[in-house]
């Protein structure tokens, strides 16, 4: 089972579904064209076989998901079809009046023998009598005949319409008149006028094959179809790609022609190919400089808005897992794991920058076991209602409405953050090899120790703390970003960085950290871009010798939240992201706050002095207290662990009360330590009330 290949039953559902009437998936505008110029001549042999066993009905999983997709559709069909069915009734009876006209045309017509007109004056024309004759008698004797059959037809009806509505039971005439109207309401509508309008409808797209993409690629001048070795060739057969959104194939240039070549030439080929510069994608190849993988997706993705965001539904997340952030230009679901990165966000004014970054730390804010850090250097809305949250919050440079000092409130953030990871590197290495065998935050660690918490640092438009009024202040800063980026991520600080001017900040000392700050952010996201030294400053040069240039993107309503995400897989994707307005972040970030309610784990600034007490849990609290090897620990020394490292809660409190706190919780016991023994509490029942809590 191990080597069982991962099937797509998307794309095999629209391969078998394709030739079915009434779909919403593609047919081509064009004929397939005689093959012509360089030949195809695939690399690899391919066995053409179809599986004896569709994939969809070829184990019980595929089963099951082609059940509910067939499911689903049918559902949405008999929905869509029931709410129309009063109309559907109207648009019945109304031709089937017109059919029984049409019907008593047709009955003439045939018993008069219309068709034979034309023969008979043929004939006269020809100055033919005898075939006249021969015809006219014919006719009479066809009309005799079949005016009898007329009569019949009229007799039966006249005497067993009644017969039968009488006898016939209710079931019956329901059926007979049913079809009646059915068949004469078929019989009188136009063929242009359907009266049941289909549930999906049939997509239209330019069909790409070898002939296409030969003329399209040396229209570009990307090759010479007659000259030596300046021949286009292709490394694998035209094929739909997995998704059933386009065209693909890999594209071997000329000798001395280069992937960077076909990246400049992209206009080019898009209009050799007619069809919009948007559809194609152009993907390098490991193996070979001189080729490269061409994708052209039947419309224009980037186009259709992905939708909104799955976080509404306000459920918790874990942030060990992807984050869901769009649809990649096939319409496949791109995720990003957060976890041991730092992500650069960068753009143009109004191109959906801050949206992306506030969407992955909405994402970070469903789990109630991260802790916040929100540092909103433009001073905009957008990011107030984190305050639900956030252990901190800082806005702007200069005194505020909603900051009164934020330069230093910003400076103790970040030190604190620094802290944190001194912190938790000192706690992971004391912890025992059974506990910890990596010596690596894992995610149960994490739940279990407050003091491994993670922890995620939003920094929106960071440049402005790189350019303050006191320079002491800018070389604190960032020596602090360039310590947290150095050194956090591994101990579980995830960076959400964003900016709308990524190069020529600072000066001296100042500006080489924030270029290494900058440069050092393993993931980025550029949206729309001025120009292409901005895009190389937020996704490097690697990445535009790639062919990814983010001020190519294009531009439009319809394109806003468009971006490339680079460095966080082996594929760059051109990804559409979800949407979250202000609405929704304020409905998620409710949300979120209930979460961490429940759990215990609001502070700082969300927990805000009046309400710390209610908030705080002592459970979790005590039990992080206790260092890696001891069972148990008297009462005096938790109180006094407490009050040392947790004072904002904790500053009084005394030996007999902490005691009395946990008593619905834990009993007090006698623990035994150095030879001393005295009332306390031991691990093992801390432990226990915490997972009863949960299960509870």
């Amino acid at each position: 089972m191990a080597d069982a290949p991962v099937v797509d039953l998307d794309a095999a559902r629209v391969r078998r579904n394709r030739s079915t009437a009434d779909t919403h998936f593609d047919a081509a505008l064009d004929e397939t064209p005689q093959p012509g110029g360089m030949p195809v001549e695939p690399r690899a042999a391919r066995s053409g076989r179809l599986p004896i066993v569709p994939v969809d009905w070829s184990t019980w999983p595929n089963i099951k998901h082609s059940l509910k997709q067939t499911a689903a559709l049918t559902s949405y069909r008999v929905g869509f079809h029931a709410l129309r069915s009063p109309l559907y009734l109207v648009k019945a009876l109304f031709w089937a009046v017109v059919g029984v006209f049409r019907l008593v045309g047709r009955q003439i017509k045939w018993w008069w023998v219309s068709e034979q007109y034309g023969l008979r004056q043929a004939a006269a024309d020809a100055n033919d009598p005898q075939m006249w004759l021969k015809l006219h008698r014919e006719v009479k004797a066809t009309r005799a005949w079949r005016g009898a059959v007329l009569i019949a037809e009229l007799l039966a009806g006249a005497i067993g319409g009644p017969l039968f509505y009488a006898a016939a039971p209710w079931w019956a005439l329901g059926a007979v008149g049913a079809g009646g109207v059915v068949f004469l309401a078929h019989l009188g509508r136009p063929q242009d006028r359907p009266i049941v309008t289909p549930a999906t409808v049939t997509g239209r797209y330019r069909r790409i094959n070898p002939d296409i993409i030969l003329r399209a690629y040396y229209a570009a001048g990307l090759g010479h179809p007659d000259r030596t070795n300046q021949q286009i060739s292709f490394g694998s057969t035209m094929a739909r790609d997995a998704s059933g959104t386009g065209s693909q194939v890999d594209i071997d240039l000329p000798y001395g022609k280069t992937f960077d070549d076909a990246v400049k030439a992209k206009g080019s080929i898009a209009s050799g190919l007619d069809v919009s510069i948007n559809q194609v994608f152009l993907t390098r190849d490991t193996t070979s400089h001189r080729r490269h993988r061409l994708f052209v997706a039947d419309r224009d993705p980037l186009a259709i808005a992905a939708g909104r965001t799955p976080l509404l539904d306000g459920k918790p997340r874990d942030i060990w897992t992807d984050a869901p952030i769009g649809l990649d230009e096939r319409g496949r679901k791109v995720g990003l794991l957060l976890m041991w990165i730092a992500v650069l966000v960068g753009a143009q004014p109004r191109k959906g920058k801050t949206y992306f970054a506030r969407a992955l730390a909405l994402f970070a804010a469903l789990d109630p076991y991260v802790r916040l850090t929100v540092v909103d250097g433009k001073l905009s809305p957008d990011w107030d209602k984190f305050r639900l949250v956030a252990h901190r919050m800082v806005f702007g440079t200069v005194p505020n409405h909603r900051d009164n000092d934020p330069i230093t409130h910003l400076l103790e953030a970040l030190r604190e953050i620094k802290k944190h990871i001194e912190s938790v590197n000192e706690f992971l290495s004391k912890l025992p090899t059974a506990e910890c065998p990596d010596g690596k935050l894992t995610r149960e660690l994490s739940r279990k120790y407050k003091q491994l918490r993670v922890w995620v640092l939003v920094m929106e438009e960071f440049q402005v703390y790189y350019e303050t009024d006191d320079q002491a202040v800018n070389k604190e800063i960032a020596a602090l970003l360039s310590y947290i980026m150095a050194v956090g991520p591994s101990a579980g600080v995830v960076i959400l960085s964003s900016t709308q001017k990524p190069s020529g900040i600072g000066a001296g000392d100042v500006q080489r950290l924030f270029n290494r700050y900058r440069d050092n952010h393993t993931v980025r996201f550029a949206l729309k871009c001025g120009n292409r030294d901005v895009s190389m400053a937020l996704l490097g040069s690697d990445a535009y010798s790639e062919g990814f240039d983010a001020s190519a993107l294009p531009s439009g309503a319809q394109y806003r939240g468009v971006g490339i995400l680079y460095g966080a897989a082996d594929e760059t994707p051109t990804v559409r992201s979800y949407l979250a307005d202000a609405e929704d972040a304020e409905k998620i970030l409710t949300a979120a706050r209930r979460h961490r309610e429940a759990a215990g784990t609001l502070t700082g600034d969300a927990a805000g002095e009046s309400i710390a007490r209610e908030v705080r849990d002592v459970l979790a609290d005590v039990r992080s207290v206790f260092l890696p090897g001891e069972n148990g620990l008297h009462w005096p020394t938790i109180a006094g662990r407490m009050a040392e490292r947790m004072p904002e809660h904790y500053a009084d409190i005394t030996a007999d009360a902490i005691s009395a706190q946990l008593r619905e919780h834990v009993p007090s016991v006698n623990v035994k330590i150095r030879g001393e023994v005295l009332k306390g509490a031991r691990v093992t029942d801390l432990d226990a009330a915490i997972e009863r809590r949960k299960s509870a």
